[in-house]
């Protein structure tokens, strides 16, 4: 008994002296409404893509921190456009990797999620 009191006021002293990092799962809940709602608009609007949907941001924001999320987000849905503009995102190897990425992990958190992709 002594024992797990020792170990647990151990690890509850080294809790509170650490300070806290940031985590990945620090999304504001504007950028997951975003997510969420763009994604339920590509299923028609149905009900229940609004907890598959959510699932899957949550996903994503347990892979990455929020401002790595809007680059690599950024990179992928840009790769598409045309012009001179869409070339900052089409032609540098490291956009192009960072889409492929986030592309990969949305891949997936929407299989994890049940999401079909469209």
């Amino acid at each position: 008994m002594k024992r797990s009191f020792l170990l647990l006021s151990l690890a509850l002293a080294v809790a509170i002296s650490t300070p806290l990092a940031a985590h990945a799962d620090d999304f504001p809940t504007s950028g997951r409404v975003e997510y969420v709602l763009e994604c339920m608009q590509k299923h028609d609007g149905k009900y229940e893509y609004l907890y598959k949907c959510s699932c899957v941001i949550d996903h994503i924001a347990r892979e990455m921190t929020y401002d790595d999320y809007v680059a690599m987000s950024t990179a992928l849905r840009n790769q598409t456009m045309g012009g001179e503009r869409g070339a900052v995102f089409r032609d540098p190897a490291p956009v192009k990797d960072m889409a492929n990425k986030y592309k990969a992990l949305q891949a997936s958190a929407n299989k994890a999620c049940y999401v079909t992709q469209r």
